[in-house]
């Protein structure tokens, strides 16, 4: 009996268990039916470190192929290195990758020519729909002539490009400590600052997990979960590094930490960014999700950028940045998305424009990072629930009766008060979850919010 790809096809990608969900028969079908959906005659195919990317990879360039479209096998990639063939070539990209998931699942993340993203909104729904037919019996698409596939190393010219867009051969001497959990930053982070005498970088890199191992022996690749980032945080204050940076599995998000192993917040990062690309693109247009700390938009404003809030979701801020044409965009999970990047999210660049700030300064980075922060935040905090939306209207009733509250829907509830203190409430996509993230103008305010939402969706 064919799988049911509903159950593993999310909203913005394909993440599912190796063997009893994703097969190469599954991806097969997927290749046939992208280009049979989106009429791209031509796709860049890369994947991680994980054992079953390769095979997934070649089943899918053998269903794309077959459907007339010519594949270059890009081989071992970041995902933004995808992004990068994507725009820099005019195609459309397929990455194999789980991100940050454990080593059982792999998954699917797919764009268009220039990087444009591919969701359930916008064609994901009906590649789906289309492979779930193949696997239930229909023919493939077939083209009377079948399309090539041709392999290219794109390491070098990915590493160039970044390296152009953010210099860093005048800063001062930084030793940097960089966690890449076993995943793709162990693969791109040399080629972009390791290799000195190409790159005349005045970086010392001290490497944490560069082995790229699919089975994640040291850690998950997921640095938003304190316990990731304990190592690197401890070999931070152990070689006296100026900072850390940790990569996630498939490296397009990247968190970092201060010298004394602080982790500096998202938000900070991305009020950072804000400033230097504002200082480069006066008056520009920068988004941030909901959920960033209300600093965030406020630091836009004071830099003569136009701050444009968006819903969580890359498909979501893209999108909302190529409609306004925004120079950046930033995400509380750690994603940051650039318009010299084809609007796409690359954690190396965001990597880059840290060690550039800090390296341009003669601050610390704790030091520059206290301009970003203002607020005190509660970070996500999860709520298994029977019914998610009607928790929701619980707690919008009993704010809605409050005087000087004021709600809104984006995404999900949002309630925000006088003294400055807000709250998201927002249900997952793919599990029986409230996801709450509150913030105030100090902790006990702060507090006070979390744990009145609490009470309600949890009573």
């Amino acid at each position: 009996m064919a799988p049911k790809l509903s159950e593993f096809v999310k909203a913005y990608d394909v993440r599912g268990l190796v063997g009893s969900q994703l097969t190469s028969s599954v991806f097969e079908a997927i290749g046939a039916a992208a280009v049979a959906v989106t009429g791209e005659k031509r796709w860049a195919v890369g994947h991680d470190m994980r054992d079953s990317g390769p095979g997934f990879a070649e089943a899918f360039a053998r269903g794309a192929t077959r459907a007339g479209a010519d594949v270059l096998d890009a081989g071992l990639c970041s995902t933004d290195m995808v992004y990068f063939i994507a725009g820099k070539r005019g195609i459309a990209g397929a990455m194999f990758t789980a991100s940050h998931n454990p080593a059982e699942y792999n998954g699917l993340k797919m764009c268009l020519p220039g990087a444009r993203p591919i969701g359930l909104d916008t064609g994901l729904a009906d590649i789906r729909d289309k492979a779930q037919a193949i696997l239930d019996g229909e023919t493939a698409p077939e083209a009377e002539k079948p399309g090539t596939a041709t392999q290219e190393d794109f390491l070098a010219a990915y590493a160039d490009y970044i390296r152009e867009l953010v210099d860093l051969s005048g800063i001062r001497p930084l030793k940097v400590v960089v966690d890449a959990g076993n995943g793709m930053g162990g693969y791109t982070v040399p080629a972009v600052l390791g290799d000195q005498l190409l790159a005349a970088l005045p970086l010392d890199i001290d490497p944490l997990y560069f082995e790229l191992d699919g089975t994640f022996p040291n850690h998950e690749a997921n640095p938003l979960e304190p316990a990731n980032i304990v190592d690197l945080q401890a070999r931070v204050k152990e070689v006296g590094a100026d900072l850390g940076l940790a990569f996630d599995g498939d490296a397009d998000r990247c968190f970092v930490v201060d010298a004394d192993g602080e982790p500096v917040t998202p938000s900070a990062i991305t009020a950072l960014i804000a400033t230097r690309e504002l200082a480069k693109h006066p008056g520009s247009a920068v988004c941030h999700n909901l959920i960033t700390s209300k600093a965030v938009p406020e630091i836009i404003s004071e830099h003569g950028g136009r701050p444009l809030r968006t819903r969580v979701g890359h498909s979501y801020i893209k999108a909302v940045m190529a409609e306004e044409d925004a120079v950046f965009g930033g995400e509380h999970s750690g994603h940051y998305y650039f318009k010299e990047f084809w609007f796409a999210d690359t954690g190396m660049l965001a990597a880059m424009h840290v060690l550039a700030a800090v390296g341009g300064s003669d601050q610390t980075l704790a030091e520059l990072a206290k301009d970003y922060v203002r607020y005190t935040a509660s970070g996500e905090i999860n709520s298994k629930v029977t019914d998610p939306h009607a928790k929701i209207e619980e707690v919008a009733a009993h704010f809605g009766a409050q005087d000087g509250v004021e709600t809104d829907r984006l995404d999900g509830l949002t309630v925000s008060f006088a003294d400055g203190s807000w709250a998201n409430l927002r249900p997952s996509n793919t599990e029986p979850l409230l996801r709450l993230n509150a913030e105030g103008p100090d902790t006990a305010s702060m507090e006070r919010l979390r744990d009145d939402i609490l009470r309600i969706v949890r009573n």
